[in-house]
């Protein structure tokens, strides 16, 4: 990916060469070390300040030593000023105080059961509950967070419809961010379906008609010239993750505009979760500049821009004003991930910004990274090389040549030939047919190299029989695109086709797992993007894999933040497909599963988090100094922790 973005990029730059006016970050002071994940290094949030025990004697110290600090302690520091400046200076310096002191005095314990990020619910012990007002405003039962997530856990699956179950899983991270965080770890592949794919896409649908409260920051056009200012309303200080969309391809659903908040504010979630990122560290971002969907601006619930996208100079300058804007509040190692930008800016972007921010682009990266690792882990089903094997995609758009580029450079790797060569052994099908050399002067950039010597070929179906793949792989973005006739072309010249449906929600699929085995009589290898029930063909369960981006963008992201990485590099990704594959065990292969279960996502992120970091180490874009010697072990250490913790 790096050779083709350097093409397009002045002067050929790459990620590697640090410009020294780039790297000039600004942003916000480390002072207390919360730019480390580790639980024990948070700073005391102000809401725990205010709802810490005071008792009457703490009440009298309190104003003893406001009034000392004001006057007292002043008198002996302003000799030498006139009365009047040192009057000023006093009255001053006790309406301060006393504001603090106010605030401090007045807080209750009604409204630490209102802070998603300390309220325990019905877990306060009593001592917690006289220590901090709290008694008398819970009911007297005291319940263990693990019983409280038993309690949820049965109320989530009462619930028929999967928004609903969104909805009841959104609203108790708005009331107990622990309880979500640990209710979705311990259930990770019951719910991951619930608060990311496929059921997100249908809330992106619909958050106009469940908005309910605000879960991230929304920037517009109307705040062109003051992102900075609005950046600054943020109440969480020290950001590490930002993850920002502009709504415009979300999913296979295409332009949702502002509604399409859903993804990052599902994708962060997926940080903490699986990957152990801190929750106040992560920052979901919607950039609004309009949407082309004609539903939605006629939509009297709609809750963005009503107007059609902004585009050119409009548009650039504004993505320009936020990406200084991020860096200079938050520093130079906040990494900001771009999700589901339409295919004409996210190439443009990536190219533009990754000499010089920490950015990631998972469509394009992540999905190329998981795909990979998926690939690895099907040779030992397969056999051979990924030399060895041809392969065709379906769609050539940000996802499909992501995951083209991503194989031919581990290719490169293997076998020491050059990028250009190892290209020739994977094919791209567009709209309008197969990729080939005579169609290059009316190409993309980013489809250019995928353009090799072949005669036109207009179909899927015709491309199968004439390239003869070993791999099929779907990122279209359209439903039902591998027929039974092409699934059955797969099936003539391999014995175990490799079919990877990997287009998002469920709906979009190129194909369902029933069909994928049923057309190849149980012999195909299959996964997708979102996650298909197991299968029963002759008598025989076929479990389908899932090629799902959360495998990677956590531990990737984790890796990045452990390492105090300032820019990422083809070699990262290549390192974290090569930490998710070796994960795969025996007894997944025998099973037929090309990824490991998601029930073990930690450990897995664990171990990629460790591979990335020792990546940029070896690159030399590694900040946090020393090296830990142990980086799995430190990246296990590093990771958020949701239980709940005993208040003082």
């Amino acid at each position: 990916m790096e050779s083709t973005m350097k093409a397009v990029r002045p002067g050929g730059a790459s990620v590697l060469d640090l410009d020294p006016k780039s790297t000039v970050g600004g942003g916000v002071e480390d002072a207390y070390g919360e730019d480390r994940a580790t639980e024990d290094q948070l700073v005391t949030p102000w809401t725990v300040s205010v709802a810490r025990e005071f008792d009457d004697d703490d009440v009298v110290q309190t104003v003893v030593g406001v009034f000392w600090s004001s006057f007292i302690v002043p008198f002996t520091q302003l000799s030498g000023m006139s009365h009047a400046s040192i009057a000023d200076v006093l009255v001053f310096r006790l309406q301060i105080r006393l504001i603090v002191l106010l605030l401090i005095v007045c807080s209750s314990g009604y409204s630490l059961l209102r802070d998603p990020h300390h309220n325990k619910g019905l877990a306060f012990t009593l001592r917690e509950r006289d220590a901090h007002y709290i008694r008398g405003l819970l009911p007297p039962v005291v319940m263990s967070q693990e019983l409280q997530e038993k309690k949820l856990l049965h109320n989530i699956r009462q619930y028929q419809l999967p928004l609903q179950k969104y909805t009841a899983m959104m609203d108790l991270a708005e009331r107990n961010e622990r309880l979500f965080y640990r209710l979705l770890i311990d259930n990770v592949e019951e719910l991951l379906p619930v608060v990311y794919t496929p059921t997100v896409g249908e809330a992106c649908q619909k958050y106009g008609s469940i908005f309910q409260r605000p879960q991230g920051l929304y920037i517009s056009l109307k705040e062109k010239g003051k992102i900075l200012e609005v950046l600054k309303n943020w109440p969480e200080r020290s950001i590490q993750v930002i993850v920002v969309t502009d709504g415009e391809r979300i999913l296979g659903l295409g332009d949702l505009g502002c509604q399409g908040m859903g993804i990052p504010v599902g994708k962060l979630a997926l940080y903490t979760a699986l990957g152990g990122v801190r929750p106040s560290s992560c920052l979901p971002i919607t950039i609004d500049v309009g949407t082309n969907n004609e539903k939605l601006l006629n939509d009297e619930f709609y809750i963005g821009l009503k107007q059609r996208r902004a585009t050119g100079k409009e548009y650039a300058d504004l993505l320009e004003e936020f990406m200084s804007a991020v860096k200079q509040n938050y520093g130079e190692k906040v990494l900001i991930q771009f999700e589901d930008f339409a295919n004409h800016n996210a190439f443009d972007l990536l190219a533009k910004y990754g000499t010089t921010h920490l950015v990631f682009n998972d469509d394009i990266q992540g999905t190329a990274a998981v795909v990979l690792a998926g690939l690895v882990g099907a040779l030992k089903l397969l056999g051979g090389t990924l030399g060895d094997h041809k392969f065709l995609f379906l769609g050539a758009g940000e996802a499909g040549t992501g995951i083209a580029e991503l194989i031919a450079l581990e290719m490169s790797k293997q076998t020491k030939a050059p990028v250009e060569e190892t290209r020739k052994n994977i094919w791209l099908v567009d709209s309008k047919g197969l990729i080939v050399s005579s169609r290059k002067d009316s190409l993309q950039h980013f489809k250019k190299p995928w353009a090799h010597e072949h005669p036109p070929v207009t179909t899927l179906l015709d491309a199968v029989k004439a390239i003869k793949p070993s791999v099929l792989i779907g990122t279209s973005g359209v439903g039902s695109t591998f027929t039974k006739e092409v699934v059955e072309a797969m099936a003539e010249f391999n014995e175990k086709p490799l079919i990877l449906a990997l287009s998002n929600p469920t709906s979009q699929s190129e194909c369902t797992a029933e069909e994928a085995y049923k057309w190849t009589q149980g012999r195909a290898i299959y996964a997708s993007g979102s996650p298909f029930d197991p299968v029963e063909y002759n008598g025989k369960v076929h479990v389908p894999g899932q090629a799902n981006n959360a495998y990677i963008f956590p531990g990737l992201g984790l890796g990045l933040v452990i390492s105090g990485a300032i820019r990422v590099h083809d070699d990262m990704l290549l390192a974290a497909s090569e930490g998710l594959a070796g994960q795969v065990t025996k007894e997944n292969c025998e099973k037929g599963l090309i990824y490991p279960p998601f029930a073990n996502i930690r450990k897995i992120s664990a171990h990629i988090a460790a591979n990335v970091a020792a990546k940029a180490y070896e690159l030399g874009l590694a900040s946090r100094l020393p090296r830990p010697e142990n980086l799995v072990k430190y990246a296990e250490s590093c990771m958020y922790t949701p239980n709940y913790r005993t208040y003082r």
